[in-house]
């Protein structure tokens, strides 16, 4: 009942109403309705703090493991799989605040359902967030005595080595007489419309490092933007000049361009060679796009209605292949968080001590009519761009950092792996 007072006080409600409550749905009831007390604090409640359909899911698994019929039944109920955390047996209030403070200090993950493996991702992100910080002190003590001289000296090699690193830019009109605009093949718009896309991004990143150059040498003015664009690459990090022009990435600088360059060489290949047999997925600035033009031909193939369509998945046990499917399309370069992938089995497995990523096998995205798509024991795994599961709605109505929900086969229960976290991600943070 103290997490329903939680719960409603978080909401602005009336502590009162917040016992009445409490006290309607345990005490004036036969049986429990554990149904309406999940209801109301998971939607009621607290979701009305949890905006996103994905932490809401999470939300009323967890409630779940809490809100259930065994934990009036069995009197050796057990929250988590070591035993740990378990009902306190039947006393006192001191023997109640003595169960307590026997509990662990430092809680381990899995009281939140969650891998060993989290407690690695936990130290690696406060690890990467103190050197940030060190970085920036060290970026803005650092212009001052005599270093003045060897910071102009790295910043300009900084400069020359990424402006030899980056290809021309497309060539658009050369694309289009290439792959025209035509009726039975979308992704002839998809190619030209990532190069835009792309030529644009380079472009940004051009101007700017040879603006930089220049002003270094005193032939243009140091402006703020310019000022800023410093100190990000003397400590490694994306410059904002460029996040705002680019697709979303948590990559350090060197690894940014290294990723960026692969995936310039990717469409360039394209324009090249021809539609490639495996795409990948996560070389694209706009993924909604390509996925929309693998419906799109398939939808004008068979004449079907998009907006009845949607995606059947299979993975493959190959991570490479020399041939296009029929229908749909292959893609690869995502990566399992929370879990990995039996390729033996087909399912999802628990992750090995110690890895935090999986990369997945071809993945093979076949369009079907939704109503003929069955769930069934699968797990509907959430796609994101990067690791930080986060991001804003565009002007196309597409979030700039979750892609698509894609079914994995599962031989636990579903709430296992939602409890786990597990999702795919489009790219690594190194």
């Amino acid at each position: 009942m103290s997490g329903l007072c939680t719960a409603c006080r978080r909401a602005h409600w009336p502590p009162v109403l917040c016992s009445v409550r409490a006290q309607l749905f345990i005490n004036e009831y036969d049986d429990v309705p554990f149904d309406a007390i999940t209801y109301m604090t998971g939607h009621c409640n607290y979701g009305g703090r949890v905006t996103d359909d994905w932490d809401r899911r999470c939300l009323m698994s967890l409630l779940s493991i809490f809100y259930n019929k065994e934990i009036v039944t069995n009197a050796h109920y057990k929250f988590s799989p070591s035993g740990v955390y378990t009902i306190p047996p039947k006393g006192d209030y001191d023997s109640y605040v003595d169960f307590i403070k026997d509990l662990p200090m430092s809680q381990n993950p899995e009281v939140f359902g969650m891998h060993e493996n989290v407690d690695i991702s936990k130290e690696l992100q406060e690890t990467r967030e103190l050197f940030d910080s060190v970085l920036k002190v060290q970026s803005n003590t650092g212009s001052g005595g005599g270093g003045g001289k060897k910071s102009d000296e790295q910043l300009i090699e900084i400069a020359s080595d990424i402006l030899s690193k980056m290809p021309e830019n497309f060539d658009i009109e050369d694309a289009q007489l290439k792959y025209p605009v035509t009726y039975g093949e979308s992704m002839n718009t998809v190619l030209v419309q990532e190069m835009e896309r792309f030529n644009r991004l380079s472009s940004v990143i051009r101007s700017t490092l040879q603006n930089l150059q220049k002003a270094i040498k005193g032939l243009v003015v140091m402006n703020v933007e310019l000022e800023s664009l410093t100190v990000s690459l003397l400590v490694g990090k994306l410059p904002d000049l460029w996040a705002k022009a680019s697709y979303p990435s948590l990559k350090p600088l060197g690894s940014y361009i290294a990723d960026l360059v692969a995936r310039l060489v990717f469409l360039q290949k394209w324009f090249d060679v021809g539609k490639p047999p495996v795409f990948w997925l996560s070389g694209f600035y706009f993924t909604q796009a390509f996925l929309t033009g693998a419906m799109q031909n398939y939808a004008r193939k068979y004449t079907i209605p998009i907006d009845k369509l949607g995606f059947e998945f299979q993975a493959l046990k190959v991570d490479d292949s020399d041939v296009a499917p029929e229908d749909g399309v292959y893609v690869h370069g995502l990566y399992l968080d929370g879990g990995r992938w039996d390729r033996d089995r087909d399912v999802i497995a628990e992750s090995y001590p110690k890895v935090l990523f999986d990369q997945m096998p071809i993945l093979w995205l076949k369009p079907a009519k939704k109503v003929d798509i069955k769930e069934g024991q699968r797990y509907t795994c959430p796609v994101y761009k990067t690791s930080a599961r986060r991001g804003q709605l565009s002007t196309t109505g597409h979030s700039t950092n979750y892609v698509l929900p894609i079914l994995l086969g599962s031989d636990k229960p579903i709430l296992h792996w939602i409890n786990r976290g597990v999702a795919l991600v489009c790219q690594l943070d190194d």
